[in-house]
């Protein structure tokens, strides 16, 4: 099964993608528009026009995995167009995303680190 490690960062390209694109258009958009390396094992996060499909690209050791997610009802949320920097989100934000919540104001627990002597 895929492992994806802690370093693992998600990357939300911002407006809409045309949901037609497989992982040969996706991944030149994470090269031009995200100015990523698709070959980095983060995931890149595509959303269509109207935000009730998402489709996520990940590379896992010798090959793409191409994720695709439709919704029935209702919409994801999503940073608008006019956003310059890729969105960045965590693993757990991406959780509340395919969940149906904005990652931006959800407040959650802030993980505690301590350094063990």
């Amino acid at each position: 099964m895929i492992g994806l490690g802690g370093q693992t960062r998600v990357y939300l390209a911002s407006g809409a993608t045309d949901m037609r694109k497989q992982i040969d258009g996706l991944a030149a958009l994470v090269v031009d528009v995200l100015q990523a390396d698709p070959f980095s094992s983060h995931l890149f996060v595509f959303c269509n026009r109207s935000r009730d499909k998402l489709k996520l690209l990940y590379w896992y050791h010798n090959g793409f995995w191409l994720w695709y997610r439709r919704l029935e009802r209702d919409r994801f949320w999503w940073p608008a167009p006019g956003t310059v920097e890729p969105v960045i989100l965590s693993l757990r934000e991406l959780s509340w995303l395919l969940e149906g919540l904005d990652p931006r104001r959800v407040n959650a627990h802030q993980r505690a680190d301590f350094d063990l002597l």
